[in-house]
């Protein structure tokens, strides 16, 4: 009877947990897509070693070969495998769209937060972002990379820089607009330390937008990678990435499409989902921006 009992309980939880998740993305369903997607394409990307081959290696005798059981996507100009080259692109897309996310936010979060209380410092401060803002992306790396050469820190902080003053100023408003109210002026007057203050009634606020605007940086800085490896700009062309792959495929497009719509694809897919977590992000911390569509 016991052991009935305890059948009846273990269906009964994972009917609950089953409900939940149900619930969980008909309340979120942009949420759960796109950090979903994004979540299996970092695993694809991070496990490529495991199954996708050796992405450098050559063989004149498989140019231009069709898709088949041994390359999933045929071989390019010089015999390599474009489906290796394909999930091995994945990981610089996806290692600089993240990495200039987390660092454009990082940067703007500690550069707002100071601007918006130090008015000294505000002045100077958005002047010179002001000037980064009319600085373009591509011409940034190209002239960065003409002095240093090609890199990926060189590639992650021509797209950095110029993402800085967007978040800053986000960062910015939510601070200026927060510090006057009652609860903030409370806890000062009461003897709280700017320092706590800011931990716990100025960060709070300012982290939601500063979540959206870094989906919108990464899904930014993925094409601009892209962009920037197509012109040659961006990483060097013996590096698998989705630019570099489309670059030289473009010659090809005739003989071998599979060349360029593989990592096409897989480069519409990311951004589509980074944009589908934004966009989901939004909304669940802005409800009003969901009751109006």
């Amino acid at each position: 009877m016991s052991q009935t009992s305890a059948e009846i309980k273990v269906v009964s939880q994972g009917r609950v947990r089953t409900r939940g998740l149900v619930r969980i993305v008909r309340r979120h369903p942009l949420i759960v897509t796109g950090g979903g997607l994004l979540v299996i394409l970092i695993i694809a990307a991070l496990a490529a070693p495991l199954y996708a081959g050796d992405p450098m290696a050559l063989d004149p005798f498989k140019r231009l070969q069709s898709p088949s059981p041994d390359m999933w996507f045929g071989s390019d100009n010089l015999g390599q495998d474009v489906f290796a080259r394909t999930m091995y692109g994945a990981r610089i897309s996806l290692l600089v769209g993240l990495t200039a996310a987390v660092a454009a936010a990082l940067g703007g979060l500690l550069i707002g937060v100071i601007a918006g209380y130090v008015g000294s410092f505000d002045r100077i401060v958005m002047r010179v972002l002001d000037g980064l803002m009319s600085i373009p992306t591509f011409l940034l790396a190209i002239a960065l990379i003409s002095l240093t050469g090609p890199g990926i820190v060189i590639l992650i902080a021509a797209i950095v820089i110029p993402e800085l003053p967007s978040v800053t100023r986000l960062v910015r408003s939510v601070v200026l607009s927060v510090r006057e109210r009652p609860y903030v002026e409370a806890a000062l007057c009461g003897g709280a330390r700017l320092p706590k203050v800011l931990w716990r009634h100025i960060l709070p606020t300012a982290i939601p937008p500063l979540m959206v605007q870094s989906a919108n940086v990464c899904a930014g800085a993925i094409l601009t990678e892209a962009g920037l490896s197509f012109l040659g700009a961006g990483m060097p062309p013996e590096i698998p990435s989705w630019g570099n792959m489309i670059s030289s495929s473009r010659l090809y497009l005739p003989i071998a499409p599979v060349m360029l719509f593989a990592p096409g694809v897989f480069l519409a897919i990311t951004v589509l989902a980074v944009n589908l977590l934004g966009d989901g992000l939004r909304d669940l911390f802005d409800p009003r921006s969901k009751r109006r569509r």
